[in-house]
């Protein structure tokens, strides 16, 4: 299957999101057919905080014609903040969309965990993960939610994390499991692994990115369908 990547929000994770699809891809025995499309990540960060869905879902939407045109199966945002418009984007879409989201409530309970802390966007904190965990308990530091968020979206612009960035986003996730009760911290921010690739925190972490590109490789090699993971026009 042909996987299209909505890319470019940010740069950074568009390139893990690359380098771990082809790994999984390739563990599985198959061959990646993979078309990345750039989207403007100031345009979303704007329409993101103003809460604008219907102009951001345009965007998106544009975008998506253009992996038709590239004979893309289905597409996919490469960001968990840029889902806030995703019910918005599903009628504009010309090609299902593989939620980074719907699968994670999934894979918590499947991994015993009742509880999650969440890093992200102000947005995905605020409304825990847009409201979509049903299974699962999620957590956070809602009185730092606008300092970690803009912090986050930094990062995220920048495409490099400080090391003052870094310990404040390994002490949250300290916080979340020690004040909080959170079996698992989520990093439910697509550069955030900027952040914790290669640390060792102490405590439980949950890359949302993985799960979505697990969910993709499956998808690429023939071993989930569309109908099974996917909302359609």
């Amino acid at each position: 299957m042909h996987i299209g990547l909505i890319g470019g929000i940010g740069v950074a994770a568009t390139v893990v999101y690359y380098q771990r699809l082809v790994a999984a891809v390739e563990a599985k025995g198959g061959t990646l057919d993979l078309t990345i499309v750039h989207a403007d990540v100031h345009e979303l960060i704007r329409n993101n905080l103003a809460d604008d869905r219907a102009p951001q879902a345009s965007v998106y939407a544009k975008l998506i014609d253009r992996l038709k045109a590239a004979g893309c199966d289905c597409a996919a945002i490469t960001s968990l903040g840029g889902h806030f418009c995703f019910d918005e984007t599903i009628p504009l879409s010309a090609l299902p969309l593989v939620s980074a989201v719907a699968p994670l409530d999934k894979f918590f309970s499947e991994q015993g965990i009742e509880s999650v802390g969440l890093l992200g966007t102000r947005v995905v904190m605020q409304t825990r993960l847009y409201g979509q965990l049903v299974k699962t308990r999620a957590v956070a530091l809602d009185a730092e939610v606008d300092e970690l968020g803009q912090t986050y979206q930094d990062m995220a612009v920048a495409g490099h994390c400080t090391p003052e960035q870094r310990a404040m986003f390994l002490d949250a996730g300290q916080r979340m499991t020690t004040e909080l009760g959170a079996e698992a911290v989520v990093l439910a921010g697509t550069d955030l692994n900027l952040a914790f690739d290669g640390q060792e925190p102490g405590y439980k972490v949950i890359d949302a990115l993985d799960v979505h590109v697990a969910v993709l490789s499956d998808l690429a090699t023939g071993r989930i369908s569309l109908d099974e993971v996917t909302k359609t026009r």
